[in-house]
């Protein structure tokens, strides 16, 4: 199939299926073949995969993806600077070739492989949190949830300066953040920490589990935040409402969204801070090797998406970040 993509045609059901060629090359668009892709599991089991209650809007069929690096190939007349052959990451889904305006991509730094700079897009969901919090280096900064969201916003981090703490009840994901040196690790969050309670500056809630928001609005320290990274797909427990909002009463604490377009796609002189100024810090930072990435990605043919869907519902895949090598797909 020259021009392909992987199709969600009904719930729990994911095929390598031929698509319509991208249209026309815009004066300002950059197009090539895609080297890798890499699935966001929250966003892309639950809105593309299933169509959750959460997603009602959701239809079949569609198709998923918005974190991918491909090879430019060809320019608009209007663009400079890419040369062929250039890596490029974007926010293009699981498809065999990729189109985008060239202000909308960013070089993968020379040496750095694809599929690990396709893991950059993942990295700006909590960059945003980490432009906008009211934290500075140094305070604490409890996380939530280790699966790749939160595994990458504790590194962020981490690198920034904070006492970084993670909550993540399964033992293997405990074990690969102290192998990747975060140290500071619970199985549940702990309320009685007579180091945490009150004390901390920053929750970044990365489960989407109404448990773990509730827990770090009791443990923030006043005005501190709880940013809600994770969706809350589904009901996951009897508490009510009344519980948090207690809490906040009480801390004064802030509770928002960890909404992502906070900031702009680009910079301007009213917000120095922008979204792709995101990704191109990500890039460096999984350049100098400052984001553990050793051993966390699983690479998957294109055609096996459904095995690789079914694997990330049933909890059995293989790996932290689940890549499909577009350069080595079997069709």
């Amino acid at each position: 199939m020259r021009h392909c993509a992987i199709t969600i045609t009904a719930r729990e059901k994911a095929e390598l299926l031929p698509v319509e060629a991208p249209g026309e090359l815009g004066p300002g668009d950059v197009r090539g073949a895609t080297v890798a892709t890499l699935v966001s599991p929250g966003t892309e089991l639950a809105w593309s995969y299933l169509g959750s209650e959460a997603a009602p809007t959701q239809a079949f069929p569609n198709c998923p993806g918005y974190a991918a690096v491909f090879r430019a190939e060809e320019t608009g007349p209007e663009v400079q600077g890419i040369e062929p052959g250039t890596l490029l990451l974007c926010m293009g889904g699981h498809r065999s070739t990729q189109q985008h305006a060239a202000a909308d991509v960013v070089p993968v730094p020379h040496g750095l492989p694809a599929r690990e700079g396709a893991v950059a897009r993942l990295m700006g969901v909590t960059m945003t949190t980490l432009m906008t919090t009211t934290a500075r280096p140094g305070d604490v900064v409890l996380v939530t949830g280790a699966g790749p969201v939160g595994y990458l916003g504790a590194h962020l981090f981490a690198n920034s300066g904070y006492d970084v703490r993670v909550v993540e009840p399964n033992a293997a994901r405990r074990e690969l953040l102290r192998r990747s040196g975060i140290q500071a690790v619970y199985d549940a969050t702990p309320l009685d920490a007579h180091d945490l309670k009150g004390n901390v500056a920053l929750v970044l809630e990365c489960s989407g589990h109404e448990q773990a928001a509730l827990d770090g609005a009791r443990l923030v320290r006043r005005r501190g935040e709880v940013v809600l990274v994770g969706v809350p797909w589904r009901r996951r427990s009897e508490l009510s409402a009344q519980e948090l909002l207690l809490a906040v009463f009480y801390q004064y604490a802030v509770v928002r969204g960890g909404w992502e377009w906070e900031v702009p796609r680009h910079r301007t002189d009213q917000c120095p801070h922008s979204i792709f100024g995101g990704y191109r810090l990500a890039l460096r930072w999984l350049a100098d090797r400052r984001i553990p990435l050793d051993g966390l990605i699983a690479l998957h043919d294109p055609a096996d998406a459904q095995s690789v869907y079914q694997g990330l519902l049933k909890g059995t895949a293989q790996g932290l970040f689940q890549v499909f090598d577009w350069d080595n797909a079997a069709g």
